[in-house]
């Protein structure tokens, strides 16, 4: 760039200062370009100073300099109130900075503007977003309504306009709105979703294969672990985790990892879990002979650090749960990729080729509707670690529970009711007239609209009692409260069911078409209480009637569990650690040969 440029920039037109900013950030004179902008802001002409101001704040941003960034866009607003594109900015800076008030506030602003249609629904976007990470989900769903009527071209938001409702128990999920359709909303239903709300396995399918054909990036042509060295010696696993703490799977997996046979296998992680003192995070680093962390590592490169640490079998954890990484899977950095555990079903990724399972969760019907070959192990497919910390038993009163009635319960995610299930619950009260039923209640609306449920049924509010979130070891120990525990269909309990058992707590579950809807089933089956599982919602009700009237029939189920349980096939975990390292094994050295 000249000195004669550098000079007198107030001279140059909007048009020519724009061109000159990106020739020299096309130059990698990153700096002068923000040096440039910065005089001009302050000696241009002020009829267009705002645009500049908003070029400015959005050049900031790239260099991560937020707060310098958060003041042009300030300054474009305070020049151009009314100026749109630096508020929906300005909002996205003050969201990451934790002022979300502030940020509400912008796009608020935008949609009180004369903005064009296509700027407010960004605007909706955003306030639907947030507020659904800020739990306050009546008002997220009034946003992405709004913005549905507005565009109601968007797949993304009936994703979570359908999920808002499931999490709110607002039935049906599938309200329409304008323009927006049944049909639309089935094809925007996400795979967790859908996972909720239907038991049939072509719409699980359907679901899982169109994310990845419009979010997942194309597999590169040729596998990554074809390009590297051949490998010798001990197999390596790879754990391709985010969830490798405080979750499910990470409160699941300890023991699997540790359980692990070092004289045939390395254990390998491969996470982007944020990093913590928590114990249950330390206890899994501590099982992994060795780490890699991809938090900040792009897919592309986060592949070739897996297929250059020589990983045999590569066991992606995540499938399309929310944080995963499933572009990472595409490269085929490993010649064996496995789903198992945090997706219980089908991804449709095309570079996994197999999935964890067992001969109850995934029959033989079932394979035409996933896309993995099923890795069937002999007793179950679930493994559950046997250390978790159980706090002392407490007593029903702890929890509002009264002494002597039956009490059913519920501790799986808002979401995964239905109202058909709901439904069976309020019929199962009416029928057994001593029982009161215990839940969860994710969050306000939630509550309510399921005491509204049991006015329409004639069932009296107090009979439903809401569990407070507690500390893991707390809940686990109040499974001990409760009689029997009644499973969402077709999101069946996982690991909420495992726990339950392994506190001794018999579980009434129903087992459908889908992998997730046969989870409940088959830890019953390991565990040795197979009458537990049930196929149709009348006999699972039936069930349910009947040992509500029958607490002796119950408490032999619950000295059963006291006396073998812990003994059975459901948590042999060294024994289901063998059957899972002979399939990895057969895999590896058949990859290798």
């Amino acid at each position: 760039m000249s000195e004669a440029t550098l000079s007198p920039p107030a001279e140059l037109t909007l048009a020519e200062l724009v061109s000159e900013a990106q020739r020299l950030q096309l130059g990698g004179q990153v700096d002068a370009a923000v040096a440039l902008y910065q005089r001009w802001v302050a000696d241009g002409p002020v009829a267009m100073r705002h645009v500049a101001c908003f070029n400015l704040g959005t050049l900031l941003g790239a260099l991560n300099r937020s707060a310098d960034a958060e003041a042009a866009y300030r300054q474009a607003v305070a020049l151009q109130p009314e100026f749109p594109h630096a508020r929906l900015n300005l909002g996205h800076l003050l969201e990451r900075a934790g002022q979300t008030d502030e940020a509400l506030a912008q796009w608020r602003a935008v949609l009180a503007s004369s903005a064009a249609a296509d700027l407010k629904v960004h605007a909706w976007n955003n306030l639907g977003r947030l507020l659904e990470t800020l739990r306050r989900y009546p008002e997220a769903e009034a946003a992405l309504r709004e913005s549905l009527l507005l565009n109601p071209d968007q797949p993304s938001v009936v994703q979570h306009y359908v999920h808002l409702r499931q999490k709110q128990c607002a039935w049906p999920a599938y309200q329409t709105v304008g323009e927006v359709g049944s049909n639309r909303l089935l094809m925007g239903t996400s795979l967790l979703a859908m996972m909720s709300a239907s038991d049939d396995p072509a719409l699980q399918l359907l679901s899982a294969v169109r994310f990845a054909h419009e979010r997942v990036p194309k597999a590169p042509p040729v596998a990554l672990h074809s390009t590297m060295p051949p490998r010798r010696g001990k197999i390596r696993i790879g754990y391709l985790s985010g969830d490798l703490h405080m979750h499910a799977v990470g409160l699941l997996t300890p023991e699997l990892f540790e359980l692990h046979d070092r004289e045939k296998f390395e254990v390998w992680a491969f996470c982007w879990t944020p990093e913590s003192d928590q114990p249950q995070r330390k206890r899994i680093v501590k099982a992994m002979d060795q780490v890699v962390r991809l938090a900040g590592v792009d897919d592309a490169t986060a592949a070739r650090l897996i297929a250059e640490a020589g990983i045999d079998v590569l066991v992606d954890l995540q499938g399309l749960t929310s944080g995963a990484r499933p572009a990472i899977l595409g490269h085929r950095a490993a010649p064996v990729q496995i789903s198992y555990l945090g997706l219980p079903g089908t991804s449709g990724l095309p570079g996994v080729d197999w999935i964890l399972a067992d001969h109850y969760v995934m029959p033989p019907e079932l394979e035409p509707y996933c896309t993995e070959k099923p890795i069937r192990l002999p007793h179950c497919y679930q493994v559950s670690d046997r250390q978790r910390e159980v706090a002392p038993r407490p007593v029903r009163a702890t929890y509002g529970l009264p002494e002597d009635r039956f009490v059913y319960c519920s501790f799986n995610n808002n979401f995964k009711f239905t109202p058909e299930i709901f439904g069976a619950w309020m019929r199962i009260l009416q029928q057994v007239k001593s029982s009161v039923l215990w839940l969860l209640a994710d969050n306000d609306t939630a509550r309510e609209n399921m005491l509204r449920q049991a006015d329409d049924h004639g069932v009296a509010r107090d009979r439903l009692i809401f569990a407070p979130r507690v500390a893991p070891p707390e809940y686990l120990a109040r499974f001990q409260c409760a009689d029997l525990v009644l499973d969402t269909f077709p999101y069946n309990a996982g690991t909420t069911a495992s726990d339950a058992l392994w506190m001794g707590t018999p579980i009434v579950t129903l087992s459908g078409r889908s992998y997730i809807s046969r989870m409940a089933g088959s830890l019953l089956t390991a565990v040795g209480l197979p009458e537990l599982a049930t196929t149709t919602l009348a006999d699972y009700e039936r069930l349910a009637v009947t040992l509500g009237r029958q607490p002796a029939r119950v408490a032999s189920y619950k000295r059963y569990l006291a006396e073998s349980g812990r003994s059975s096939p459901l948590f042999d975990l060294p024994r289901l650690v063998r059957d899972i390292e002979a399939e990895f094994e057969r895999l590896a050295l058949a990859a290798r040969a």
